[in-house]
């Protein structure tokens, strides 16, 4: 398993004893991810509410990317059914919808 490379800042787990949390706090939220070190190693990443969200949304992003991707690879133009006919077939009227619901491209 590879380790952390502390590239961001870095933070004894000792502060945490010291009452120093609240700063710690308030630090990563001005200066982004901390790395906490035990025994001279990376513990664990303290990341503010915001940065997790990102993280998270950036994870996401890509795996909807990597899915579309592979979906794309059996792609076949003519194998795809036209928006108007789909909304016939179901009994939709595109004529009665209010324009900002129809988006045709």
């Amino acid at each position: 398993m590879a380790y952390l490379q502390p590239l961001h800042p870095t933070v004894p787990l000792t502060a945490f004893n010291r009452g120093k949390a609240s700063k710690i706090f308030s630090d990563v939220k001005k200066a982004g991810a901390t790395v906490v070190m035990k025994n001279n190693k990376p513990e664990c990443v303290l990341l503010s509410p915001d940065d997790y969200n990102a993280l998270l949304e950036r994870l996401c992003d890509a795996e909807l990317l990597r899915t579309a991707a592979e979906r794309l690879k059996n792609y076949n133009p003519a194998d795809t059914i036209p928006f108007e006919k789909v909304a016939a077939q179901n009994g939709i009227n595109l004529n009665t919808l209010p324009e900002e619901d129809i988006e045709l491209e």
